[in-house]
């Protein structure tokens, strides 16, 4: 089967998804806002409403699993730090910017040198490169690529078939 095929059946599924949506989305003069033009401002109605309560309370940093809560500044902020922690896994200070990883790749150009020479024998994707048959095919197999005869029509108008699938 194409690529061409598997879209257009991706296409025609996603039209009866839509279909579906508009179904259950329900009809806008039906909300129980005072503005009933479109979902946007009865959300933003209710969110004023929201924030105008008093007594209610909005941070909560001991229930992680909360719904209707959220956590203070200074809990995401202990969680930003863990997290750059966690990035770093405990490099030296001398490796925990990207300028200073820069600075030691730089100073060792013996490595970057043996570094290049295994890129030089990759297929490249910047520039141009004359590849064999078999050298196409393997690269193609090493990324999991397919053959452009394999892909089909690419000048498929998906959307007009979407379009149709709509109204069917």
């Amino acid at each position: 089967m194409s690529l061409q095929v598997r879209v257009e059946s991706l296409v025609l599924r996603l039209a009866a998804e839509f279909k579906t949506i508009h179904g259950e989305i329900g009809t806008l003069a039906n909300l129980s806002t005072l503005d009933k033009t479109n979902l946007v401002s009865a959300i933003n109605e209710l969110r004023s409403q929201i924030t105008t309560m008093s007594g209610a309370t909005f941070i909560n940093d001991a229930n992680a699993a909360a719904t209707g809560t959220t956590f203070s500044a200074s809990k995401i902020t202990a969680l930003l730090d863990a997290l750059k922690a966690d990035l770093l896994g405990g490099a030296d200070a001398a490796f925990d910017t990207l300028k200073e990883l820069q600075t030691a790749i730089l100073s060792d150009q013996t490595g970057i040198s043996a570094l290049l020479a295994a890129v030089d024998k990759r297929v490249r994707f910047d520039a141009a490169q004359a590849l064999t048959a078999p050298e196409q095919l393997q690269a193609r197999q090493n990324m999991g690529a397919v053959a452009s005869s394999d892909i089909g029509n690419t000048n498929t108008d998906f959307v007009a078939i979407f379009d149709a699938a709509l109204i069917a």
